[in-house]
């Protein structure tokens, strides 16, 4: 089993590679969003890789202030990745049986426990670089897998991401692979025990309590 280190990290880099997305018009690099639909999966992630690796290393301020950090998700990651498909991954079979509401509640407190838990990993990507391997895919695939390498460390990390194909031809992120486990498996696996104790709202409770806790500590 992944320790939690090495999930932090994977974490991190997901949101990396999902900020940069939009964040290349307000940096003037690349074609812009206006072309995502033209642009292959993996092309897709080479640009985000590089683009958002640039970005960090010239913004050193995003490592330290966790208003802008959540921020940054807010306007630049969430619009590129769908979230609503990963939250309801990670919660599993409960997901259909929960009010939009509840559905609401889950994806505003999962995202918070993944930006305040590896918000804090942020300073150590400016070392990184990505290698993006070449993608095998049919024109019409609705899904595909973006394989990849972090390098930088002391041993390369594999680190792939499931995209699918939006109704307006973009690539959205869904999930992420590092070192050969889900990010969202390894989440509803957790998940699970706490819905099987107290349903959905007792893990809306306890992510609640959770990103509090976490909060308090970085605050």
């Amino acid at each position: 089993m992944m320790n939690r280190r090495t999930l932090a990290l994977a974490v991190s880099r997901f949101a990396y590679s999902a900020v940069a997305v939009t964040a290349l018009a307000a940096f003037g690099v690349g074609a812009g969003m206006a072309h995502a639909a033209d642009e292959s999966p993996d092309a897709l992630i080479t640009r985000v890789s590089t683009d958002v690796l640039n970005t960090i290393r010239t913004d050193k301020a995003m490592s330290g202030d966790i208003n802008k950090i959540i921020a940054l998700v807010d306007g630049k990651i969430m619009p590129n990745v769908n979230f609503a498909r990963m939250t309801a991954s990670a919660v599993g079979p409960t997901w259909r049986s929960t009010t939009p509401e509840q559905q609401k509640r889950l994806q505003e407190e999962f995202k918070t426990l993944l930006v305040r838990t590896y918000s804090g990993a942020l300073a150590q990507a400016s070392d990184q670089t990505i290698f993006v391997k070449p993608t095998r895919m049919a024109a019409d695939d609705k899904e595909v897998i973006v394989r990849t390498e972090v390098r930088g460390g002391s041993d390369p990390i594999q680190l792939d991401y499931r995209l699918e194909k939006a109704v307006d031809g973009s690539w959205k992120i869904y999930n992420l692979n590092v070192l050969g486990v889900w990010l969202v498996e390894t989440y509803r696996s957790q998940f699970a025990q706490e819905i099987n104790a107290n349903g959905a709202d007792g893990l809306i409770n306890a992510l609640t309590t959770r990103n509090k806790a976490n909060s308090a500590k970085k605050g």
